[in-house]
């Protein structure tokens, strides 16, 4: 992918949260945190989320194309909750997007339930001032989150959104029970097995219908949410 078009990606990420649907629509999410894959080629809006933490313990961790779910037990969920309290306690936390330092290209939204806040930053939480520690820790250690519960996540949805597009190489056949065009009004729900043998996440697939070129993305879906 060619630097302006990444820069364009990355804006759109920044302007809408980084995927179709808002943090605050997963249903029971007490913390979320969306980040910009950095695999070349990748489609921020169609990442999974980076990671989730519910109410009841549950904690999910996304990459580019899947997830990991796994629970927290009732002290560790708390430890990261009492974390994301002081985050939102930083003085003008949620007022615009914060810089971190480091590269500007690498983007991340932090959203809390209580409040609720959202916080849009860029860099590298390593380069963080002082008076963001709080916040660029928790990055930190969400960016690399690992637990041993976690296992592979079987989504029963995916959110499918459709584009025009001529991505490099060759394309496939639509495949799918409705016509394209019904996808292309915005993002709609298919199953599991619908999906079975796509690409999902950020990689879009290339697909050729109606004498025309698309961009198709999968983007898995957590228990509850919606497209």
């Amino acid at each position: 992918m060619r630097r302006g078009a990444f820069v364009l990606l990355v804006a759109s990420f920044l302007a809408h949260g980084g995927a179709p649907a808002r943090a605050s629509d997963i249903p029971g999410a007490v913390i979320v945190l969306q980040a910009a894959p950095g695999t070349p080629g990748s489609d921020p809006a169609a990442a999974p989320p980076r990671f989730v933490l519910l109410k009841d313990g549950l904690v999910f961790v996304g990459g580019t194309e899947r997830l990991e779910a796994g629970r927290l037990d009732k002290a560790e969920a708390a430890a990261l909750q009492k974390r994301a309290e002081a985050v939102r306690k930083l003085p003008g936390v949620s007022r615009g997007p914060i810089a971190l330092g480091g590269d500007v290209a690498r983007t991340m939204r932090l959203w809390l339930r209580e409040g609720p806040v959202e916080v849009a930053a860029t860099g590298d939480p390593a380069a963080a001032p002082p008076a963001l520690a709080p916040l660029a820790s928790l990055l930190s250690d969400l960016l690399a989150f690992h637990h041993p519960s976690l296992r592979p996540y079987a989504p029963s949805s995916y959110a499918m959104s459709v584009r025009e597009a001529r991505l490099v190489g060759g394309c496939r056949s639509w495949g799918f029970a409705f016509p394209i065009a019904q996808a292309l009004g915005g993002p709609r729900a298919v199953t599991a097995a619908e999906a079975s043998g796509w690409p999902t996440g950020a990689v879009a697939a290339s697909v050729c219908a109606d004498d025309r070129r698309y961009a198709v993305t999968l983007r898995p879906l957590l228990p509850g949410e919606q497209p």
